[in-house]
């Protein structure tokens, strides 16, 4: 056989017939061995495929075990996974929601921030019940409410002024508000029914006004070819729609509700803060102040932050009262926020605002 040949030994020799016997003295690796004829070389070779063949179905049946194994783990994994979330949210909810009893002397601190809202972290019912909690707590030497907030519902910020109002007839123990950032409109309606008022210098302090913004659009509509379709019964029911023009009367009436509104809140400043509020005449006209020039108003009592306020009564432990938020309930409040922002819808049931802007 030249080199440049394939190797065809294995196709070399007589041709054997299905039922004939190879020819004896036949040679070579794929000749049947001396003494066997070709229905023993039959069964060989069907003992071979029956061989691989089991193999092949065990590495089946092996590749399917494994697969079982790691979907097992999986499912294992992703149970394991849901009970851990259930029992965080558990937790918060039922054990780290509620206060540990602290027996040192200490601040019950209750917070007040962001928008004060029905729908917010900074209701009326939150708050008032954080309130409580501090006002119980025997070794609690005083509730301080910590604001930072530019306001919000008038009738949120007045069922919270008028808790805190109860508390302090009871005379058990002083409540201060110590305001951040930012402590206006409605969040400072809350801090006048404390005993005292504390701020940083640059805090801002005041904007006592009220407020209701809205849009005039019915030319836009009229432009864009839109038909505005409102069904009302009352002559003044719709009279707020911002795709109808409003009567001078609708105008005056609703100017006498925010000026009504705004005598209330004048009223409950001047009955929490009393003799300390300067006769200034700019005091109720909507003006923000800082904390600093709060000092000089009498719209603050001093300047101070929760921690200065605590070494200077002797006290070296705070303690939050504040109730915890459901985690899921805090993430679709944020959802829905972020929607009623994006789309310009109006994030709270009333119109009118304690609120800076």
């Amino acid at each position: 056989m030249s080199d440049d040949k394939p190797d065809d030994r294995w196709t070399q020799g007589p041709e054997i017939k299905p039922g004939e016997a190879p020819p004896r003295g036949a040679s070579g690796d794929g000749a049947a061995p001396s003494g066997e004829d070709a229905e023993t070389l039959r069964e060989r070779q069907r003992l071979a495929q029956v061989e691989m063949l089991d193999r092949w179905v065990g590495g089946v049946l092996a590749e399917q075990r494994r697969s079982r194994r790691w979907t097992l783990f999986f499912r294992f994994f992703f149970a394991a996974l849901i009970l851990a979330s259930l029992g965080t949210t558990l937790y918060g909810l039922f054990i780290a929601g509620q206060p540990s009893a602290v027996t040192e002397r200490h601040l019950g601190v209750v917070e007040v921030k962001g928008v004060i809202d029905s729908d917010s972290p900074a209701s009326a019912e939150r708050i008032i019940e954080g309130l409580n909690r501090a006002w119980r707590a025997e070794s609690a030497a005083a509730v301080v409410l910590r604001i930072d907030s530019p306001g919000g519902s008038p009738v949120q910020s007045q069922r919270i002024y008028e808790e805190i109002r109860r508390l302090r007839a009871q005379g058990d123990k002083p409540v201060f508000a110590v305001i951040e950032d930012i402590g206006a409109s409605g969040a400072y309606y809350i801090a006048a029914a404390a005993d005292e008022i504390y701020a940083a210098p640059a805090s801002l302090v005041g904007s006592i006004g009220v407020i209701f913004a809205s849009f005039g659009l019915e030319e836009a509509i009229d432009r864009l070819g839109v038909e505005r379709r409102v069904f009302a019964a009352g002559d003044n029911k719709a009279f707020l729609d911002p795709f109808s023009a409003i009567a001078p009367e609708q105008a005056r009436f609703w100017q006498e509700v925010l000026e009504t509104t705004h005598w209330q809140f004048i009223e409950a400043v001047r009955e929490g803060r009393g003799e300390r509020l300067s006769d200034d005449p700019r005091l109720f006209s909507g003006l923000v102040w800082s904390g600093e020039q709060g000092v000089e108003l009498g719209l603050v009592d001093g300047l101070q932050s929760l921690n200065g306020l605590a070494r200077e009564m002797g006290i070296d432990q705070l303690k939050d009262y504040t109730p915890r938020l459901d985690p899921f309930e805090r993430l679709t409040r944020h959802f829905g926020r972020v929607a009623a922002e994006w789309f310009g819808l109006p994030t709270t049931q009333s119109p009118l605002r304690y609120q800076l802007h």
